[in-house]
């Protein structure tokens, strides 16, 4: 899945580890979401939504996965 979580961070001028502390996770946890390689629990993905004054859908771009 992709997201926005890299470039909305920036924009917003926090590091990895100042957004990690304001939604309750690990800088490490931060850094697998902006790769991709972790998808948040729906908790996360309201808290980071919220942080970031916008919609879960704006911020997690859901792609169908081809067979």
């Amino acid at each position: 899945m992709k997201n926005q979580l890299a470039e909305l961070r920036t924009a917003k001028g926090w590091t990895q580890q100042q957004l990690a502390d304001l939604v309750g996770v690990s800088r490490q946890t931060v850094i697998s979401l902006e790769q991709g390689r972790y998808n948040p629990s729906i908790i996360l993905a309201f808290r980071l939504a919220r942080t970031f004054e916008t919609e879960i859908e704006k911020l997690f771009l859901y792609e169908e996965e081809s067979e």
